[in-house]
């Protein structure tokens, strides 16, 4: 079987490295600037793709560039203000009353993830809204899986005390 292309196997992932680019650098512009050159070297280095999964690989890619173009990002927590909802897709099926409280909840849970230190909101996004595995998250961003799953239940303490008591945990059902 012949090996696939670059644009089979990585441009299908770009929304998604975009997505995770824009919750590093928390700017639209920034996250535009560090997927460009994440698939710059993507390109470069697509031979030495050994898995099937790209979309792992290319994330650590888009995770080293940022470091790579702000090496001041590595904790940092500075706010930078972009509009998440221009890409949200409301539910048609909500009356006028539950669509402004479904975005009100939206904009609240997004706030909140913002607000995390960049360790744990990093792997809160690649886990909740990537879907990336714990042994994939490690990869991508190089540490030992125990720590991605102490992260990650740190991260969802900190939200739910943002949040308050009302808010269900990540991962658990309602």
């Amino acid at each position: 079987m012949p090996r696939q292309t670059f644009e089979e196997v990585v441009l299908p992932h770009l929304d998604a490295a975009f997505n995770y680019a824009r919750w590093l650098t928390r700017s639209d512009a920034d996250a535009e600037d560090v997927v460009q050159d994440a698939y710059v070297r993507a390109l470069r280095f697509f031979p030495s793709l050994r898995s099937d999964d790209a979309r792992p690989w290319l994330f650590t890619i888009v995770r080293n560039t940022w470091y790579g173009r702000f090496p001041h990002a590595m904790g940092a927590n500075q706010p930078t203000v972009y509009d998440d909802m221009k890409h949200d897709r409301p539910d048609d099926s909500l009356d006028p009353e539950a669509l402004v409280m479904q975005q009100q909840a939206v904009e609240k849970v997004q706030r909140a993830v913002r607000e995390l230190p960049t360790d744990f909101r990093e792997v809160t996004i690649l886990r909740e809204l990537e879907g990336l595995s714990y042994k994939e998250i490690a990869a991508v961003v190089g540490i030992p899986i125990g720590t991605v799953m102490s992260r990650l239940a740190r991260a969802r303490e900190r939200l739910q005390a943002i949040l308050g008591p009302s808010a269900t945990p990540m991962g658990e059902p309602s």
